[in-house]
């Protein structure tokens, strides 16, 4: 996707509903941004400490800042950072939920319902390649995403002065120059999901991503469909949409115009 007009470069299946796992966590840091201060300090609950697998270390009852919940939850992709973040501007992750939910339909991903704040599986929590993209534009509007996304390494600190060290799981940041930055998610069912924003010359692009089989894969895709997209931007290829039948495999690649033609095709 083109990042200024939101123009769609190359998509295979891009309304197809499918699990985001933690790149959720970008919609959790939008609501966030959008009903706290950076220096407001939440202290962790009990709940939001034992929330697992993957965890910052943050313990009940420690206390931080909600821009040190941020840098746990999109760089770390700490679930206890995102839900501590939920409770402290909903009351409660299910309140917060909520808030999400209607900030995807305010800015028209219209094909994505949250269950949680950090992504972790459940029934009706679903996202599309191209509302991931559309939440990723919403969120490169704030520089401080910005800044942590391209963050590779971070030491954060409790109030009580706890240090944290924080690495970046998006490998590309040290591999790909023109990666300005992004957020993985992968669970066993979701598989491995990525959205990133991508910079060269005037031009910013958005990649996402979701079901890619193995983390190897994602990152030679990204970085494919990132080439793709500054030669559509250069002139050099067309737009296209690629759509299949999920069932047989079979498929068909149309331009990628936005005639009303087109656009009922890509609702097929």
């Amino acid at each position: 996707m083109d990042a200024e007009t939101g123009r769609v470069l190359y998509a295979k299946n891009p309304d197809h509903c499918l699990l985001p796992a933690s790149t959720t966590k970008l919609m959790t840091a939008l609501v966030v941004l959008e009903h706290s201060g950076l220096k407001d300090v939440v202290t962790i609950s009990r709940r939001a400490a034992r929330t697992a697998p993957m965890k910052s270390g943050l313990k009940e009852g420690d206390r931080v800042t909600i821009e040190t919940l941020l840098y746990a939850a999109l760089m770390k992709s700490a679930n206890d950072a995102a839900v501590a973040l939920a409770e402290a501007v909903g009351g409660s992750e299910e309140e917060f939920v909520k808030m999400m939910n209607r900030k995807a339909v305010e800015i028209g991903a219209n094909n994505t319902r949250f269950i949680n704040a950090n992504g972790l599986p459940g029934v009706g929590q679903y996202i599309t390649a191209y509302d991931l993209s559309k939440i990723m534009r919403e969120a490169i509007r704030f520089p401080v995403l910005r800044e942590i996304l391209n963050t590779r390494v971070a030491e954060v600190s409790t109030q009580s002065g706890k240090t944290i060290f924080m690495k970046n799981t998006n490998r590309l940041l040290w591999s790909d120059e023109d990666i300005v930055g992004g957020k993985t998610g992968y669970t066993r069912q979701a598989r491995h999901c990525f959205v990133c924003v991508g910079e060269r010359g005037n031009d910013t692009l958005i990649i996402a991503l979701l079901g890619t089989p193995s983390r190897a894969l994602l990152w030679k895709e990204s970085e494919e469909l990132m080439a793709f997209g500054l030669k559509v931007m250069n002139h050099e290829e067309e737009p296209v949409v690629y759509l299949t039948d999920h069932d047989s495999g079979a498929g068909k690649m149309t331009k990628a115009s936005y005639t009303k033609k087109t656009r009922k095709k890509r609702e097929e």
